[in-house]
């Protein structure tokens, strides 16, 4: 049987275990107060006070009770003071920060990452990024040294080098980096003229101001270091972009006629130089050939000479000889000195050899015609052996 039907024993079966046994009486929840009471009772003899009792004067026990609660209160609030204070009393310091600590407002020490202590209500500690990159940008118009107006558009970066000094020596680190920003800024614009910086030397601008910027911050001990200065934009203003336009366009023109001029130059200037080297080496062939030529003709001419101082008349002679054979061998006429008579034959070859040529097909029908015929190198052969023959008649008879 369930324990709650009628007609049951409801208090013996009870499973919240209210009922008392047969016939007890029930019972409700217990009393807060009472709870509470009790529980202020067990502090207060845990911390030496006495506890509130049951009888006797009651008087007595009420005042007990008060202050015993009111110690109570006292050590929960100096326990949870003491455990704020040693949960203040350490930090985590991350590996992209460094911790600037003051003592009573004083540098004390600058902490690395990791776990840290620090005296509670004396030490303040002040977290600092260190490796995270931060940007900067300026922007404003300014003159140039030829006294012409630029807008310029300025970013950069930058991140803490020194935490110490970030921390102490400035105020305000950005206003202070936009201020010097601005100062270098304008004094390398001031410096360059308008064609260096909207053109060619944009670049060196960059650099010129971020080496004036670092000098800077050096110089106020802002505790920054620049990374990078970019210069982003520089353009003339509104009223001179159609003629800073033109401009641009005729030195674009100016540059691409430069690039086709070098172009040319690079192939044209081979070509010479291959040219040149070329006659160079023809006119050192020509020397040489000239110089063995003509060192021929002297051996050849000492030659002679030797010869002719032993016999001059012979010498003389087979020299003459030999140039009639030179010139008469490209000639078509033959000349022919005899002693016997003062008369000088003449043979007239090229007609002798157009009557040969015609004869040579008739050989065979006409056998008169053939002792009429003469050869021409045969007769040439005869009369040259026969000056031979004179010439060494006379060698003979000089001797």
């Amino acid at each position: 049987m369930a324990w709650n039907e009628p007609g049951g024993n409801r208090n013996d079966n009870d499973p919240w275990g209210t009922g008392g046994g047969r016939g007890g009486k029930d019972q409700g929840p217990p009393d807060l107060d009472e709870a509470l009471k009790k529980g202020l009772d067990k502090l207060n003899r845990l911390l030496g006070g006495k506890g509130n009792k049951s009888g006797g004067n009651g008087g007595s026990s009420s005042s007990g009770g008060g202050a015993g609660g009111f110690g109570a209160i006292l050590a929960l609030a100096a326990i949870i003071f003491a455990g704020y204070v040693i949960f203040q009393s350490f930090y985590i310091v991350n590996e992209q920060e460094r911790a600037v600590v003051l003592r009573f407002g004083e540098y004390s020490r600058t902490e690395t990452p990791g776990l840290r202590f620090k005296v509670p209500l004396i030490d303040s500690v002040h977290l600092v990024r260190v490796t995270s990159v931060r940007n900067a940008e300026s922007t404003g118009q300014m003159l140039t040294q030829d006294e012409n107006l630029v807008s310029v558009d300025l970013q950069v970066q930058y991140r803490v080098g020194d935490a110490k000094a970030y921390v102490l020596n400035v105020r305000d680190s950005n206003q202070a980096l936009a201020f010097a920003t601005d100062s270098a800024l304008r004094h390398e614009v001031g410096s360059s003229t308008l064609d260096d910086v909207l053109t060619e030397g944009r670049a060196e601008l960059a650099v010129r101001v971020e080496q004036r910027l670092q000098s800077f911050l050096e110089e106020y001990g802002t505790g920054l270091s620049i990374v990078r200065v970019n210069v982003e934009s520089t353009q003339p203003p509104n009223e001179v972009q159609d003629a800073f336009r033109e401009v641009q366009r005729a030195r674009e023109d100016e540059q691409q006629v430069k690039e086709e001029a070098e172009t040319y130059r690079n192939k044209v200037v081979p070509e010479a130089r291959g040219r040149a080297q070329r006659l160079t080496e023809e006119a050192a062939a020509y020397k040489q050939q000239v110089i063995e030529r003509a060192r021929g003709e002297t051996s050849r001419f000492l030659a002679v000479l030797g010869v002719y101082e032993t016999a001059p008349e012979v010498t003389r002679e087979r020299m003459y000889i030999q140039a009639l054979e030179r010139v008469l061998s490209n000639t078509s006429k033959v000349l022919v000195d005899t002693e016997s008579s003062d008369n000088m034959m003449y043979l007239p070859l090229d007609r002798l050899t157009n009557r040969s040529g015609t004869s040579t097909g008739n050989q065979s029908s006409s056998g008169s015609s053939g002792s009429s015929d003469i050869d021409i190198k045969t007769l040439s052969d005869q009369v040259i052996q026969e000056l031979r023959g004179r010439q060494d008649t006379d060698v003979r008879r000089s001797r």
